[in-house]
């Protein structure tokens, strides 16, 4: 597993805070795993925690993440997709 960015490492944070993610921590996200897989390496969100997040994100970050956009897939891939997005279009 490659190692966090400093940037990637604030996100997983903010992940573990809005969504209340017992049992897990920052540093056990992967930045490539997939946010919404039940698999083993992901974390098995569903679209209740993307609300989450996208209203976490434009609170946090000025950045909205609209459900109608045919990119969230993408966007919400990875810790590090997620991560990469946000910072793209973060307000300066």
């Amino acid at each position: 597993m490659s190692p966090l960015s400093d940037t990637e490492r604030e996100m997983a944070q903010f992940l573990v805070t809005v969504l209340n993610l017992e049992n897990v921590a920052p540093d056990d996200i992967a930045p490539e795993a997939p946010l919404f897989s039940h698999e083993a390496a992901g974390l098995g969100l569903d679209s209740i925690d993307a609300l989450e997040i996208a209203l976490g994100v434009q609170q946090k970050y000025g950045v909205e993440l609209r459900a109608d956009d045919e990119s969230n897939k993408q966007i919400f891939g990875s810790l590090r997709a997620l991560c990469a997005y946000v910072q793209s279009r973060r307000p300066a």
